[in-house]
């Protein structure tokens, strides 16, 4: 509800609506007034709600204070109202603009306005009485601030700089310059216009033409014409102007640097059509000089940096050309050694060109070109090996005379060489000191103390002849290769097992080899496969690349069994040796262990027929006796005939005779010798006693080599006077002499004591005496009985 009973009175009598003044100082004196409008109607009033339009107001006023506007109310009379204005201007910021005149209901101005920090004013307007009751409601009041042109437009930028290429064709963009207008922008006053000033060339006084133009209105700068050559210019220097009021008010200048942007319009040139230069020979990588070139396009720039091509001479790679990119010259390098006995010079035709291609404004024309003469010096060089170290890769039994090295070395110079061993620790090599040709002084082994991870390293020099001469090093290195010459051996060739599969582990086999890797391990293991009918009884089975397990198939009877067993290696070729197992099967117990012989006739004489148990007792008897008769004979000390068992003198003793226990291989067992002594027939010893010589006696192969072989024929002990004396004798002699059978063999010793009283034992199986007795047979039975059959054919006939 705005202030009831208010009317407004216009100047020239115009209703409802405030007139403002702006010029003349009767103006200002004629504010307008609001009043009261009355409609009376039925006798009573009725109150209407008024809106005020906006009073305005010019900024930066001279005459201060200034009334603006009079409010007043009706309801009371004049002096009895008091009126109060409040908001922007008044007691909020900005303060200190407006007040009014508590009685009249003047709004005064009390300061200088400025419309670019305040456009307008909205405040509220009071009536009270005089206890401070509102008579009216507040009524708002807007108090619009006139602009004038009191602000000058600015330029957004102190300096424009902008860029065009050279060579661009007219109308091309170059920039957009900008500024702005505090003044009121609906208005005249921040309405611009750009204009260009001046114009000045860089460097000055280059181009007097009229290069760019502006658009008034938007100030885009672009060009005018054509001619745009940064090697003639670098840029403008544009002096540019800004005015409001359409261009006829407040004005500012700025300025405007536009550069010319360089494009590759200039080839490279060399400056010389021909340089020379020199290198030493054998003297690579290196500088050996520059080539210059010049452009005109912006240093620094891939529009002016070079790049040089060798087109001719260099088929082989021996120069290159780069470019310092600080003098844009072209640097020429030797990659590899030259040789001035080979070519004391070199002719290069060379190109440049720009790192980025020529622009299609650039003028036509071939490519720039020069020569490069360089010429190689001579000097005297060393020789030099071919290789250095000299390697070589050979097999160890490599023999003496085979050539190692040949060609090793040359001169440069092409002068005559001398060749020198400096070093050969272990004297494998010999030298010809002309031809440098290396071969073996002896037979190539690994058993070198000089050997050093399988290589035999030496030293050789080669010299020039004559005063000025010069000398080369160089190693020798040697790596012996290893070759497969052993074959492995079987080991362990004796052992037991258990007559049943099911009880105990088989016999452990396993094989040395005298190689190294990898011609040795891992093995192979297998039945000999000459005897096919092993298999079927006997298996190998492996356990790892070493070792082997030897085993039965089914149960066999106790008894010495000899196996034939191949092993081979894994060298290349591989090498195998096939050898004998000795193996004894005995009964076990539930363990799987052997049991003794007592143990086990007993276990197993349950199931011995009653002719079995009988044969057994009767040899037990039969031996007991045997040993009360040899007890006997050995109290016997004097014995008026001096003769053997067998009835022959002490000088036929024959100590070579020798029983085995074979119960399956008969005369064919010799397993417990080294059979390999026997085969030559020519490896005889002389036999004291005998026209003929007899064989070597055969080696054991369990027994420790380091005991010395006794001499033969082995002399019985002399005049025993006890048989447990006389065996132990035996034992020890079998203990320690590697030529008999092992010490578990059984023996019939052939030395049973002198003088015995009981004379020839042949007496105990006949009462008749040996001429009535037919011994041919015995020749039937062997050589092992020919030497017993020619003495009782002697005796007998």
């Amino acid at each position: 509800m705005l202030i009831r009973g208010l009317t407004v009175c216009l100047w020239l009598g115009l209703a409802c609506q405030v007139a403002c003044a702006v010029e003349s100082e009767e103006e200002e004196q004629s504010p307008g007034i609001l009043f009261p409008w009355r409609l009376i109607g039925l006798g009573h009033r009725v109150k209407r709600a008024w809106v005020i339009p906006p009073v305005n107001t010019p900024e930066n006023a001279k005459q201060i204070p200034k009334r603006l506007v009079q409010i007043k109310s009706d309801t009371l009379k004049p002096g009895e109202v008091i009126y109060r204005i409040k908001g922007p201007g008044v007691d909020e910021d900005p303060k200190g603009f407006f007040s009014i005149e508590e009685k009249t209901g003047w709004v005064i101005l009390t300061n200088v306005l400025d419309r670019e920090k305040q456009s307008k004013f909205k405040i509220k307007a009071f009536a009270l009485d005089l206890s401070g009751k509102t008579l009216e409601d507040p009524t708002e009041l807007e108090i619009v601030v006139v602009d004038q042109n009191d602000n000058r437009p600015v330029f957004t930028e102190i300096e424009f700089i902008g860029n065009i290429l050279e060579h661009s064709e007219p109308g091309t963009f170059v920039m957009n310059v900008t500024a702005t207008d505090a003044d009121d922008i609906e208005t005249d006053n921040a309405l611009l216009r750009y204009s260009i000033h001046s114009t000045e060339s860089i460097p000055p006084f280059r181009n007097n033409k009229t290069m760019f133009g502006i658009d008034g209105e938007t100030g885009v700068i672009s060009s005018l014409d054509v001619g745009l050559d940064r090697e003639d210019v670098e840029g403008f220097n544009l002096t540019i102007q800004v005015a409001d009021m359409e261009g006829n008010g407040l004005s500012s200048f700025s300025t405007a640097l536009i550069y010319i942007t360089d494009i590759n319009d200039n080839a490279p040139n060399f400056t010389s059509d021909v340089f020379y230069m020199s290198v030493p020979e054998n003297k690579a990588p290196v500088d050996i000089g520059r080539i210059t070139v010049t452009d005109e396009d912006e240093p620094m720039t891939d529009n002016w940096w070079a790049k040089f091509t060798i087109t001719i001479g260099n088929e082989e790679g021996n120069f290159v050309i780069t470019t310092d990119t600080l003098t844009n010259e072209g640097i020429v390098t030797v990659l590899k050694p030259l040789d001035y006995e080979a070519k004391p010079a070199y002719k290069l035709i060379v190109k440049v060109e720009n790192t980025r291609p020529l622009s299609t404004l650039a003028p036509k024309g071939p490519q720039s070109s020069a020569t490069v003469i360089i010429s190689v010096l001579n000097h005297n060089e060393a020789p030099v090996f071919r290789t250095n170290p000299l390697t070589l890769a050979i097999p160890e039994g490599t023999q003496a005379g085979t050539v190692l090295f040949r060609n090793i070395a040359f001169d440069p110079d092409r002068q005559a060489l001398r060749y020198a061993l400096k070093s050969d620790p272990d004297g494998w090599l010999t030298l010809n000191s002309e031809t440098g040709e290396i071969s073996a002084k002896k037979d190539i082994g690994k058993g070198s103390p000089f050997l050093i991870n399988d290589v035999y390293a030496a030293v050789l020099t080669v010299s020039e002849l004559g005063h000025d001469s010069t000398t080369a090093t160089a190693t020798v290195e040697i790596t012996v290769l290893e070759v497969n010459d052993f074959a492995p051996e079987l080991f362990p060739l004796t052992g037991s097992m258990c007559h049943d599969p099911k009880k105990g582990p088989g016999l452990v086999l396993s094989a040395v080899d005298r190689d190294h890797p990898p011609h040795s391990a891992p093995f192979e293991f297998v039945l000999d496969p000459n005897y096919p009918e092993q298999s079927q009884n006997w298996t190998i089975n492996p356990i790892n690349g070493t070792h082997a397990i030897l085993g039965l198939l089914s149960p066999v009877d106790e008894g010495m069994y000899i196996i034939s067993v191949s092993v081979e290696d894994s060298g290349e070729p591989t090498k195998s040796s096939i050898q004998e197992v000795n193996v004894t099967i005995c009964h076990c117990n539930g363990a799987g262990s052997c049991q003794p012989i007592a143990a086990a006739i007993f276990q197993v004489g349950a199931g011995l027929s009653l002719e079995a148990l009988l044969i057994i007792l009767g040899s037990i008897v039969l031996l007991l006796l045997f040993l009360l008769l040899m007890t006997t004979v050995s109290h016997c000390r004097h014995v008026p005939v001096k003769q053997g068992l067998l009835g022959i003198s002490d000088d036929d003793i024959r100590d070579n005779i020798l029983n085995y226990d074979e119960q399956g291989g008969g005369e064919e067992d010799e397993d417990g010798y080294n059979i390999d002594q026997l085969r030559n027939p020519n490896d005889v010893i002389p036999s004291p006693t005998a026209t003929v010589p007899r064989m070597k006696q055969p080696l054991r192969k369990d027994t420790p080599y380091n005991y010395p072989s006794p001499s033969y024929p082995r002399k019985a002990p002399n005049d025993p006077t006890d048989i447990e004396d006389f065996i132990n004798d035996a034992l020890d002699a079998a203990d320690n002499d590697p030529n008999i059978p092992p010490y578990d063999t059984a023996l019939i010793y052939d030395y049973e004591g002198d003088g015995s009283m009981a004379g020839s034992l042949s007496s105990i199986a006949s009462g008749s005496s040996d001429g009535d007795h037919d011994y041919d047979y015995l020749n039937d039975w062997g050589p092992r009985f020919k030497k017993l059959a020619d003495l009782y054919d002697s005796h007998g006939h």
